[in-house]
This record gives structure tokens, sequence and C-alpha cells, in this order.
């Protein structure tokens, strides 16, 4: 599960996106299901191994989905290794 987070509705949807043209560029991955849009402040991709949830900043908190998995490891992501 990756959980992210945006400020705005328009950095939402970019994020989701971003995030669905490199995997489908790079890994030819597409989502099963994208589901929600940037106007509800919640949108997940779900590519069966992975499931992509993009907040908006006070979404986040209300859902708090690190508390449902609370148990599960965190792995970090250093962003520095991302190819622009």
């Amino acid at each position: 599960m990756v959980v992210c987070t945006g400020s705005s509705e328009p950095q939402l949807k970019a994020i989701i996106q971003e995030i669905e043209a490199r995997l489908r560029e790079e890994h030819g991955v597409r989502p099963s299901t994208i589901d929600g849009f940037p106007t509800s402040q919640w949108v997940v991709a779900d590519y069966s191994d992975v499931v992509v949830h993009v907040f908006h900043t006070q979404k986040r908190s209300v859902y708090s989905l690190e508390e449902l998995w609370s148990d599960a490891p965190r792995l970090p992501l250093d962003l520095g290794t991302v190819p622009a």
C-alpha cells in the first residue's frame, strides 16, 4: 500500500496521473481500478499487488489509513533517487 498526500485538487490529479503514466510507460502496468476524484479529496488506484491512495491533507488525517495498518512495516521512500 502506498499512501501519499497532495495539498490541492489539481495536485491530487497530477499525482495520480503521473503514477499511472510512469507505471504504464516504464513497466507496462495498468490499474485494475481507479476510484474517486480529486474533488472527493481521495483517489485510489488498485494495481492488484499495490494499492495507491492519494489524499488531500485534510482527508488523510480523517481516514488515517496508517492507523489501520499500524502493524505493517513502513518502508522509507528516498525521493532523491526518483528520476525526473
